[in-house]
């Protein structure tokens, strides 16, 4: 149950919205089963967030991304996506860097810079917890705290 609370609240946070939240945390579920790793069910996640992002953002990116310029904006956007992720994963559910360095794909130093850098940006506002990925859901940190 503590498992489904984590998910639930990494989804809320990266979301911003709690009917987003809930489409988010069902999707997950539907792709593990009873007995699948933390670490599987984190990465199942991340990857369902991801599917969500790019049904979302469809009608806000040309429909060809093959352009370089947009494929970088989609590029950075799931880097900063990742970084977000990254604190939530090291601050709800107290995971530690190796087992977010699996779950997100990257090298442990990335991750340890990411987490530095993140935590940092996230107190000075320069990133912010509104879900900038998902079109039309946002939460302003005022809001959520």
């Amino acid at each position: 149950m503590d498992l489904m609370d984590d998910i639930y609240t990494l989804a809320y946070w990266m979301t911003g919205s709690e009917t987003a939240a809930n489409e988010l945390v069902n999707r997950t579920y539907l792709h593990v089963e009873s007995h699948t790793p933390e670490r599987e069910v984190f990465k199942t996640f991340r990857e369902c967030y991801f599917d969500s992002f790019a049904d979302d953002t469809a009608g806000c990116i040309s429909q060809s991304a093959h352009k370089p310029k947009e494929r970088l904006v989609l590029s950075l956007l799931q880097r900063d996506a990742d970084i977000k992720l990254s604190v939530l994963l090291s601050e709800i559910p107290g995971l530690k860097h190796r087992m977010i360095s699996k779950i997100i794909g990257k090298p442990l130093d990335t991750i340890r810079v990411w987490l530095s850098e993140g935590r940092k940006s996230l107190a000075e506002g320069i990133l912010s917890f509104d879900a900038s990925l998902l079109y039309g859901v946002s939460i302003k940190r005022s809001q959520a705290l």
